[in-house]
């Protein structure tokens, strides 16, 4: 499929949405409508048209009317206190990617499964944490060889992310802590 910029388009695989402000021959690159910008490859990809807006409301994609309704009824039950906390003196969401907390058993997974299936748990938490404006992970590895977080370092490349070495304090030697760079609206 061919895409052009501007084309508002949504990821086949995930609840992201956003516009077309790139184009190449492997690599399609969308600013999602939280202002992040991701590459994916045409495959990944889907044209929302117009006329499918009808057909939206039906699926994931694209449920303004659902969250106008739910902002509505949040806002009548919304609890009479504010926090004192700060948002940016709130604590880091934790990831603990030790293996044992991910999986029941590893039997049958070899170093490499358990690895991938360590750094698709990551991939997941941080975009996760993209999506819902999360400023701060922290990913708990471990020590051990550095496989693990030389991985994530790889992984934290692709995204509009700073990384940097947790709390010695809190964490020991084996934890990152993750910056989200927000884009204001």
């Amino acid at each position: 499929m061919k895409f052009k910029v501007n084309d508002k388009v949504a990821v086949i695989d995930d609840l992201m949405q956003g516009k077309v402000i790139a184009v190449s021959k492997e690599n399609v690159q969308v600013e999602t409508t939280d202002g992040f910008i991701f590459n994916f490859s045409p495959s990944e990809l889907v044209v929302i048209n117009e006329n499918q807006k009808e057909l939206a409301k039906f699926s994931d994609i694209n449920n303004e009317h659902l969250i106008e309704k739910v902002t509505e009824s949040s806002k009548k039950n919304k609890p009479k206190f504010k926090s004192n906390l700060k948002p940016d003196k709130l604590p880091p969401m934790e990831v603990d990617l030790h293996i044992q907390n991910l999986t029941s058993t590893t039997r049958g997974l070899d170093n490499y499964d358990m690895l991938t299936l360590q750094i698709e748990t990551a991939k997941r938490k941080l975009e996760f944490a993209i999506r819902n404006r999360i400023p701060k992970v922290v990913f708990i590895h471990g020590v051990g060889e550095g496989v693990l977080k030389s991985e994530l370092e790889f992984l934290f490349k692709k995204y509009p992310v700073e990384w940097y070495e947790a709390s010695f304090k809190k964490y020991g030697l084996g934890a990152t802590e993750v910056y989200i760079y927000q884009n204001p609206k």
